[in-house]
C-alpha cells in the first residue's frame, strides 16, 4: 500500500477526513488498483466484525454478582498433594535456618571428635623409607607397596 493512504487509512475507513483528502485519495485509487483491493478487503474485514457484534446487552439478574461473591467465600479448596509442599514464605525461612544450624553443630561435632583419630604416617613419609627398607630380603619398591597397605588398615 503507498504512503499516501497508509498515513490516512485510518481516517479514511471511519469517514472522518476532509474532503480535500478524500479526494486525493480517491483519486489514488482510480489509479492504483492494489491500494483500491487492499482497501476493499479491509472494508469487507471490518463489515464482517460489524455483523458479528450484537445489539443485545446481557444484564445479570439482581444480586447475581453478590450471591457468586458469597459462594465464593464459602467454598474453600480440596487440600491436594501438592498442597503439603507449599510453604508459608517465612516458614520455609525458618526451616531453611534451623537446617543450617543443624547442619553447623553436626559438622562441628565431626570435627571435633576427628582429632581424636590417630594418625598414621603421612604418605611423604612412606616415600622417604623407600631408600632405607626394613626388609633386607624385598626390593624398596616392594617394601614401600607393603608398608602403604599397612598403614591403610
Amino acid at each position: 500500500m503507498h504512503a499516501v493512504v497508509m498515513n490516512r487509512l485510518e481516517e479514511y475507513l471511519a469517514g472522518m477526513l476532509d474532503p480535500a483528502d478524500q479526494q486525493e485519495i480517491e483519486a489514488h485509487f482510480s489509479n492504483c488498483e492494489f491500494c483500491r483491493e487492499e482497501v476493499q478487503s479491509i472494508q469487507g474485514i471490518s463489515q464482517c466484525f460489524t455483523s458479528l457484534r450484537s445489539e443485545e446487552v446481557f444484564e445479570p439478574a439482581p444480586g447475581f454478582v453478590t450471591q457468586v461473591m458469597q459462594h465464593a467465600v464459602r467454598q474453600r479448596p480440596a487440600p491436594t498433594f501438592a498442597s503439603l509442599f507449599s510453604f508459608n514464605f517465612a516458614f520455609g525461612r525458618r526451616l531453611a535456618l534451623a537446617s543450617l544450624l543443624t547442619l553447623a553443630i553436626l559438622g562441628s561435632y565431626l570435627v571435633s571428635r576427628e582429632s581424636a583419630y590417630t594418625r598414621g604416617p603421612s604418605p611423604e613419609a612412606v616415600m622417604a623409607q623407600q631408600e632405607s627398607p626394613a626388609f633386607d630380603s624385598a626390593p624398596a619398591e616392594d617394601n614401600m607397596l607393603v608398608t602403604l597397605t599397612t598403614y591403610e588398615h
